[in-house]
C-alpha cells in the first residue's frame, strides 16, 4: 500500500497529519510519500524552497524512526496544490490520500476561489483522509 501525504511544515495541523499517516502507515504496513507543493520555483522563492526541503527532511526522520519506508517529494511544477497531488497521486499509483483543512469558507468562497482540499476530496480516484 502507498499513501500520500499532502503536506506543509509549519503548523500543529501538519504535526497532526503526520501522525495521523504515521498510524496509518503502521497499520497498513505501506509505504509513505510525503509532498509539498510550490507553484513557483524561481530565485525569490529560494527561501520557501529552502524551508520546504528542511521542513520534509525532518518529517522524514519521524518515519525513519518508525521503520516506514517514506519518501519526500517537492513539486514546483506550476500547478495548483490540489490538481498536482491529483497528478502525483495517478503518476505514483497511491491507494490513499491524506490532507490537512485549514480554512473556513463560505459556500460562496469556495465555488469562487476553490480549496485543495475540496479539489482532492472530488476528483481522487483513491480514498482521501482528511484531518481537520
Amino acid at each position: 500500500m502507498k499513501i500520500l501525504v499532502g503536506y506543509r511544515g509549519g503548523s500543529n495541523l501538519a504535526e497532526d497529519l503526520l501522525g495521523q499517516a504515521l498510524d496509518r502507515a503502521v497499520a497498513f504496513k505501506a509505504a509513505v510519500k510525503i509532498v509539498t507543493v510550490m507553484k513557483q520555483g524561481g530565485e525569490k522563492e529560494k527561501k520557501q524552497i529552502a524551508e520546504a526541503e528542511a521542513a520534509l527532511e525532518k518529517a522524514r526522520e519521524r518515519f525513519a524512526k518508525k521503520g516506514i519506508d517514506c519518501q519526500t517529494h517537492l513539486l514546483i511544477r506550476g500547478l495548483g496544490a490540489g490538481e498536482d497531488l491529483l497528478a502525483f497521486a495517478t503518476e505514483n499509483k497511491v491507494d490513499e490520500i491524506v490532507i490537512g483543512i485549514t480554512k473556513q469558507r463560505t459556500r460562496v468562497g469556495k465555488l469562487l476561489m476553490g480549496s485543495t482540499a475540496q479539489t482532492i476530496i472530488l476528483q481522487a480516484t483513491c480514498p482521501v483522509v482528511t484531518i481537520r
